[in-house]
């Protein structure tokens, strides 16, 4: 599973666009030819994208390619043009059956067949961005060919009738149901677009928040965006200190045999262990230690 702590969009019909993205050392590129892309330019997304994954090296970027939702009448070329070059994953937006990432799994298990690639090696990435999504969660989040399932702010807000504000209180409830069912399914969990891209402290911000809610990584719609993102969801030098610390002393009073400790004034147990690891996993997939 790739570390995704800034998953950037880019739309499919831009070649140049395309050939930037992989120059920002950003964790996952997705290359769009959904929401993106105008209507009268998805063949030429398609081409692009099939090209850029033929021809471009994306370095340690993961490629992943956006299709047009299920049921759009656009999915099923998006999918064919796509697959013969190996993305290492599909997003499929707007995801509310399970029965729509059957459809894709069984399309994508046939290429892998056919092309000799090992089965699984294509991952499935699902966006939640309508309340019949949200309702349908714990089936969606259980295919085997899912990887992580990516919160969509602004199409679940229009799907309610939410009115958006910077606090995003109206996204609670939706934002914790996604993340914890991809906890609850091992899965990784991708928090919502901040649509404000020159304000990067603010981007910040709100990449922060998600991180501290669990989130594995956040969406991100432009090159100012990538620092924010991708240092508010990687532990600092004293976070990872900290956790080394509770891990180490954690075994060396299992070894005792003995259970709850204090370090440093506080008391240490399971549950802060299971933390501590998180953050030194989240270190390691970022390249700290």
């Amino acid at each position: 599973m790739h570390s995704r702590r800034a998953l950037l969009y880019m739309p499919g019909d831009d070649w140049k666009k395309i050939t930037k993205s992989i120059t920002l050392g950003v964790d996952s590129i997705c290359m769009d030819m959904e929401d993106g892309t105008a209507v009268n330019k998805k063949a030429e997304a398609r081409a692009a994208i099939a090209k850029a994954l033929q021809e471009l090296d994306f370095g340690k970027s993961e490629k992943l390619a956006r299709i047009n939702s299920v049921g759009s009448g656009l999915e099923k070329e998006d999918i064919r043009a796509v697959l013969p070059y190996h993305p290492d994953g599909i997003v499929i937006p707007k995801l509310e059956e399970l029965s729509q990432i059957q459809w894709a799994s069984e399309i994508i298990e046939a290429a892998e067949l056919s092309h000799g690639w090992p089965v699984n090696s294509i991952r499935v990435l699902v966006g939640i961005e309508t309340a019949k999504g949200i309702l349908n969660l714990k089936e969606i989040a259980s295919h085997p060919r899912l990887d992580a399932l990516i919160f969509g702010s602004e199409d679940y807000a229009a799907s309610i009738g939410a009115t958006r504000t910077k606090e995003a209180n109206e996204l609670i409830y939706a934002r914790l149901a996604t993340l914890n069912a991809a906890a609850a399914y091992g899965l990784q969990a991708v928090d919502l677009v901040t649509i404000e891209f020159k304000n990067a402290e603010f981007v910040r911000e709100q990449a922060l928040t998600g991180a501290r809610l669990g989130f594995s990584g956040k969406q991100i719609i432009h090159p100012n965006q990538v620092e924010p993102v991708q240092s508010a969801f990687t532990p600092n030098d004293e976070e990872i200190t900290h956790a080394k610390r509770i891990v180490e002393t954690f075994e060396a009073s299992q070894a005792k045999g003995a259970g709850a400790y204090a370090l440093d004034g506080k008391m240490i147990d399971m549950p802060l262990v299971k933390n501590a690891q998180k953050v030194l996993e989240r270190a390691k997939a970022a390249g700290k230690i």
